[in-house]
């Protein structure tokens, strides 16, 4: 189990991690011109609309690799996940007087987001494509009616899911108290 959950983890940051960066530059930009934000806002709304899930036949046939088409599924995801958050956040920052705890909430909200977008495209692609990782145990495991196995696959998956998610929650935290810290001695 120690090894698919590795495969996961990896299949996971190798596609969220240059997307989340090339997504918040991006969503950085868009949503500091409030114009440029209303022409992209529609555009990306289109690509956004489709499920990332079902790039995976494209990606496997332009990749040939199921590893590497997982993972450009994973980017496409949720870079367009970040950019939307990612403008958005900006704008509301604007608005509120560039407050940075606005943006810090937005960003943080962005990427969550983003990482649940891209641990449910890691699992699904895994369940469809194998041939490691713990969407494919999962998926092994109901094929061999293993119901106990199901079960506890699940549960790694949603303990990791919840790690994740509050190990965000506690970067936001730490940074929005240095940010309020720095407005106090300032």
């Amino acid at each position: 189990m120690f090894l698919d959950i590795v495969a996961s983890l990896q299949r996971l940051f190798v596609g969220y991690i240059p997307a989340v960066v090339l997504g918040s530059f991006v969503g950085y930009f868009i949503g500091m011109n409030s114009v440029i934000y209303q022409l992209f806002r529609l555009i990306f709304q289109i690509p956004h609309s489709i499920p990332p899930i079902a790039l995976l036949p494209i990606a496997l046939i332009a990749f040939q690799e199921s590893d590497t088409a997982a993972i450009i599924v994973v980017f496409i995801g949720t870079l367009w996940t970040m950019i939307i958050n990612t403008a958005i956040g900006m704008r509301h920052f604007q608005r509120q007087n560039n407050n940075f705890r606005v943006a810090i909430f937005h960003i943080f909200h962005a990427l969550k987001v983003s990482i649940w977008v891209a641990w449910f495209i890691v699992i699904a692609t895994e369940m469809l494509t194998g041939p490691k990782g713990l969407g494919f145990t999962l998926w092994e495991a109901y094929k061999a009616g293993n119901t106990d196995y199901i079960i506890q696959t699940i549960i790694y998956i949603g303990i990791i899911g919840f790690l994740l998610d509050q190990l965000l929650d506690f970067a936001a935290y730490i940074l929005s108290q240095m940010v309020s810290d720095g407005k106090k001695s300032s």
